[in-house]
């Protein structure tokens, strides 16, 4: 395979250190589905991946594709989300969502749906007026719709006597698009029925155990 480059729009996923001054990068592309590439350097004070290689960093990625390994050579980053990383709780969703699109997504596959929820599901995390659990749970249920793994019909569910507005709001997260999920809010006793069923089917469906969930118990 011959050297060539090309740019990714995406997400960083996660990082890692590697040797004294590499990261690591696992990016959510558009283009690519996951796809991992080194920084090369960006641990070095002042190198000009240091920021673009940090989790929540969004924007265009140039990749150069070697015989063995691919590496970013420059990015231009649209949103690092720095308020999520300034605020405890909202790094601990954040990096929830980020683990969950990891578990999903997959190499050579079209990321485009899940790049969009996550990106707009970190976006409403720093809306004052929305509840942070219900925007997790908001995007489990259409993470788990997207991935094809979920049923999205609740006859499932007519023993357990739910309200009529928790069936409207699970049909409404099931068949939005995207960009009008977020758009909505629930009274107290929806949303504990609302998160009783989505947790449900997490349990029934996600064969994962997230470590970022455990971190996100200790915070609330």
């Amino acid at each position: 395979m011959s050297s060539q480059i090309c740019t990714v729009t995406g997400i960083v996923l996660s990082a890692r250190p590697v040797g004294e001054y590499d990261k690591l990068v696992t990016l959510l592309t558009k283009e690519r589905g996951k796809f991992r590439a080194f920084a090369r350097g960006a641990r070095r004070p002042g190198n000009p991946l240091m920021a673009a290689s940090n989790v929540f960093a969004f924007g265009d990625f140039q990749i150069y594709e070697g015989r063995s390994s691919s590496s970013i050579s420059q990015a231009d980053i649209q949103n690092y989300f720095g308020e999520l990383l300034k605020d405890l709780e909202g790094a601990c969703y954040g990096q929830y969502f980020l683990e969950f699109a990891d578990y999903y997504t997959r190499e050579n596959m079209d990321g485009t749906d899940c790049l969009r929820l996550v990106y707009q599901s970190l976006r409403a995390l720093s809306v004052p007026s929305l509840p942070r659990v219900l925007v997790r749970y908001v995007y489990e249920l259409k993470i788990m719709v997207l991935s094809g793994e979920c049923p999205q019909t609740f006859e499932q569910f007519e023993s357990w006597n739910l309200n009529s507005s928790t069936l409207y709001a699970l049909r409404y997260v099931t068949g939005s698009s995207i960009e009008r999920l977020y758009t909505f809010t629930l009274t107290d006793e929806v949303l504990a029925e609302y998160i009783k069923v989505v947790t449900w089917l997490r349990e029934h469906y996600v064969e994962h155990t997230f470590k970022s969930l455990e971190i996100l118990a200790t915070c609330r």
